[in-house]
C-alpha cells in the first residue's frame, strides 16, 4: 500500500498534508509512504524530518504519486496534477467542488476517487476527521493577531500614570468555530467583544465565554439552523432587520471580524460601505469570507484596503496557512483519522467500505463518474 504527499501547487499555499507524525502512524497500518521533495518546507518540515520518520523522498511530484493508492493533499489536484494520478488511487483532500464542476468532472474522467474532506459529517465519530473546524479555528485565532497588528493601538484597558487607555471594541459577526475563537482570543487579549450570528443556539455560546450577543431574536431567527448545525440563508426582510441593528453597533466598533458562510453559496453581505464609512479612523475589519465574495461590500481577495475615511479592510487569503505548521499538523492528523478508516489493519492493505457513511458523504467520484448527490448530473 503506497501513499504519496506531493507538495501543494495551489496558489500561495504553505500547508501540507502529512507530518512525521502522521508518516510513521501510516507506515505502522503498513503503508509505504513518498514525499516530494520540498513538500513540507514552507510549513516548516525538512525531508530530513520526513526521511527520519520512514518516508521515501521522490525528486518530482510524478515520481511520488507512481503507483500510489493513497495521494494525500490539501487542495485539490491542479489539472496539471491530476493528468498524472494514477487510475483508480484515492484521492483525499479539501476539493472546494461548487463553482469548480469541471475540476471534478476531470477527476473522475482520471478514474480516481475524489473524497472531500470539508464534506465529513458532523457526528461524533467524524469529530478527529473534521477540517473545516480545525483549520477554522486557527483562522479566527489569526483574524485577531491580524486585526491587532494592523489596529496600532493597544486592545486591553490599560491603568498607567500617564493615563487610562480604554479597551479596544471588538464585534465577531458569524460566530461558528472561528467566530467562537475569535471572541475567545479577543477577550484574552483584554479588548470587549460583541458577537452576532443568525443561529440561536450560539447565544450561549457567546455568552458562556464573555461576550455580549446581539441579534434580531423573531420568530424567523429561532429556525435559522439547519439539522447539521449550520446556518440557513435568512430572508431578504430578516437580512433587513439585522442590517439596521448592527448598523449603529458597527459604527462604535475599533475591529470587526467577519467570519459568516453558508456551504455552497457566495459569502452573505453583511457590512455595506455606508456601514464602513460610519466607522472611525483607525478601525479595523478582517474578512474571514473573501475567498467566497466576502461579508464586507469594499473587501478585496488578497488585499488590505484602507478606505478614504481610514478604515482598514484586511482580506488575506489562506488565513488558516498564515499559521502553517500548526495547521499542516492538524490537518495531516484529520487526514490520518479518515484514511485509517479506509485500511483494514489485520490484512495491512487498503479496504474501503463503500456504504460507511463516512465515505458516502465525503466520496465525489468513483469509477469513472461523479457520484456525490450534490453534483452528479441529474437522471
Amino acid at each position: 500500500m503506497r501513499i504519496a504527499v506531493p507538495a501543494e501547487t495551489q496558489g500561495a499555499e504553505t500547508r501540507v498534508a502529512a507530518t512525521p507524525e502522521t508518516v510513521r502512524k501510516f507506515i505502522g497500518l503498513g503503508a509505504e509512504v513518498v514525499v516530494e521533495k520540498g513538500a513540507g518546507t514552507t510549513s516548516g518540515i525538512s525531508d530530513a524530518e520526513y526521511e527520519a520518520a520512514g518516508a521515501k523522498i521522490a525528486a518530482s511530484a510524478a515520481e511520488a504519486v507512481a503507483g500510489a493508492e493513497i495521494v494525500l493533499k490539501v487542495r485539490r489536484p491542479a489539472e496539471a496534477e491530476i493528468n498524472g494520478l494514477p487510475a483508480g488511487a484515492l484521492v483525499v483532500g479539501i476539493m472546494d467542488p461548487y463553482g469548480s464542476e469541471a475540476q471534478v468532472e476531470a477527476l473522475a474522467k482520471a478514474n480516481v476517487a475524489a473524497f472531500a474532506m470539508e464534506f465529513m459529517p458532523r457526528i461524533t465519530r467524524a469529530q478527529v476527521m473534521d477540517v473545516l473546524s480545525s483549520q477554522a479555528n486557527l483562522a479566527g485565532y489569526r483574524a485577531v493577531v491580524d486585526a491587532a497588528a494592523e489596529y496600532g493601538r493597544a486592545l486591553p484597558m490599560m491603568m498607567t500614570a500617564a493615563g487610562t487607555v480604554p479597551a479596544a471594541k471588538i464585534f465577531i459577526m458569524g460566530v461558528g468555530v472561528a467566530g467562537l475563537q475569535a471572541i475567545a482570543t479577543a477577550r484574552r487579549m483584554g479588548a470587549i467583544v460583541t458577537a452576532t450570528d443568525v443561529r440561536p443556539a450560539t447565544k450561549e455560546q457567546v455568552e458562556s465565554l464573555g461576550a455580549k450577543f446581539l441579534a434580531v431574536e423573531d420568530e424567523e431567527f429561532k429556525q435559522a439552523q439547519t439539522a447539521g448545525g449550520y446556518a440557513k440563508e435568512m430572508s431578504k426582510e430578516y437580512q433587513a432587520k439585522q442590517a439596521e441593528l448592527t448598523a449603529s453597533h458597527i459604527a462604535k466598533q475599533d475591529i470587526v471580524i467577519t467570519t459568516a458562510l453558508i456551504p455552497g453559496r457566495p459569502a452573505p453581505k453583511l457590512i455595506s460601505a455606508a456601514m464602513v464609512e460610519s466607522m472611525k479612523a483607525g478601525s479595523v475589519i478582517v474578512d474571514l469570507a473573501v475567498e467566497r465574495g466576502g461579508n464586507c461590500e469594499l473587501a478585496k481577495p488578497g488585499e488590505t484596503v484602507m478606505t478614504a475615511n481610514g478604515v482598514k479592510i484586511v482580506g488575506h487569503l489562506n488565513v488558516p496557512g498564515r499559521l502553517p505548521a500548526t495547521s499542516s499538523s492538524l490537518y495531516a492528523k484529520n487526514l490520518f483519522a479518515f484514511v485509517e478508516t479506509l485500511i483494514d489493519k489485520k490484512e495491512r492493505k487498503l479496504a474501503v467500505n463503500w456504504e460507511d457513511e463516512l465515505v458516502k458523504a465525503t466520496c465525489l467520484t468513483k469509477d469513472g463518474a461523479v457520484i456525490h448527490p450534490n453534483f452528479a448530473p441529474k437522471a
